[in-house]
């Protein structure tokens, strides 16, 4: 069966930015022969390239019927920057021998599984709200509060997901030098996270406040809470 439209512009974006991160993970490992010859490096562009063609097949992009958005555009613009220019910090900083910890080779396989669970949990998160999801701190006219899959324990597993791609991609070539970027990249998140669940508890009300009681916002909550009107 042959692709969409969509989709087919979704995978050649996919290309694209996967040919992007190639590029800078060369710049950070000294060139294009160090990056065939790394290992890591290509474990990494092989999870992110299965999670993007993944991404592109099962969730084409759609025209959106928003019906209210707060545009955010520094935390945007780092949430964006930051995963592409982590892994070549990393990989730059452990080239030359920068903040290397012992046990950096374990380290660095260590992190990697984490990318590939941070993009299992992002992009389950994003095929969970299929055309609900959105770029921009919004709501569209029908949308519903989703509260079941990996939404059911965390409001923002998204986010989560993403986080700890990040994380993994500051640790993957065994360096800690990067990881003031995940810090960066956390307090991005929160900041959206504040903007976003105001927007939810304007419009869904106590829907919201009864399922923030029992949800965590980035990590599971241990245990529930009474909502506050």
């Amino acid at each position: 069966m042959s692709a969409s439209p969509a989709s087919a512009r979704a995978i050649v974006g996919t290309c694209a930015v996967l040919a992007f991160d190639a590029v800078l993970l060369a710049l950070g490992l000294g060139g294009a022969g160090a990056l065939a010859r790394e290992p890591r490096a290509l474990a990494l562009l092989a999870i992110w390239g299965t999670s993007g063609f993944v991404l592109a097949m099962r969730r084409p992009v759609r025209g959106q019927d928003i019906a209210t958005a707060q545009p955010d555009p520094l935390p945007m613009l780092v949430l964006l920057v930051v995963p592409l220019v982590t892994p070549m910090l990393g990989a730059w900083a452990a080239r030359r021998g920068w903040a290397v910890p012992p046990q950096a080779l374990a380290l660095s396989w260590a992190a990697i599984a984490l990318v590939a669970a941070g993009q299992w949990l992002r992009i389950g998160a994003m095929l969970r709200l299929g055309p609900r999801f959105s770029p921009l701190v919004a709501v569209q006219k029908e949308h519903a509060l989703e509260t079941t899959g990996p939404y059911a324990r965390v409001r923002h597993p998204g986010y989560l997901g993403a986080l700890l791609t990040c994380l993994g991609g500051a640790l993957a070539f065994g360096s800690l030098a990067a990881l003031p970027l995940v810090a960066l990249m956390l307090a991005a998140q929160l900041a959206r996270v504040r903007r976003e669940e105001r927007l939810l508890a304007e419009r869904f009300g106590d829907e919201w406040r009864a399922y923030a009681s029992r949800t965590g916002a980035l990590l599971p909550r241990l245990r529930a809470v009474s909502p506050t009107a």
